[in-house]
């Protein structure tokens, strides 16, 4: 093997990897995203979840308000205890 080919297969070598390590980065990144997000829709279903909790006597006193606080309960999956 010549002294360039041997330059040049490494070149290669070095893009290839260059280009895998590229790609793996963009799917950790999108990974992450995901679970960013899912970890922020928890927190707002649990802040939601201590809301409603704490806003149920006001609920029950109005007209429909029951059916108001089951709604958000099911759109927000809060579950009721």
């Amino acid at each position: 093997m010549d002294l360039l080919e041997v330059y040049l297969l490494n070149l290669a070598v070095t893009i290839a990897m260059f280009l895998v390590l590229t790609f793996r980065a963009w799917v950790e990144f999108k990974n992450f995203r995901a679970i960013w997000q899912e970890m922020e829709w928890r927190k707002t279903r649990k802040t939601a979840k201590e809301v409603l909790e704490a806003e149920k006597d006001n609920f029950s006193k109005i007209e429909g308000g029951p059916e108001v606080y089951d709604i958000l309960c099911h759109v927000l999956q809060v579950q009721e205890d």
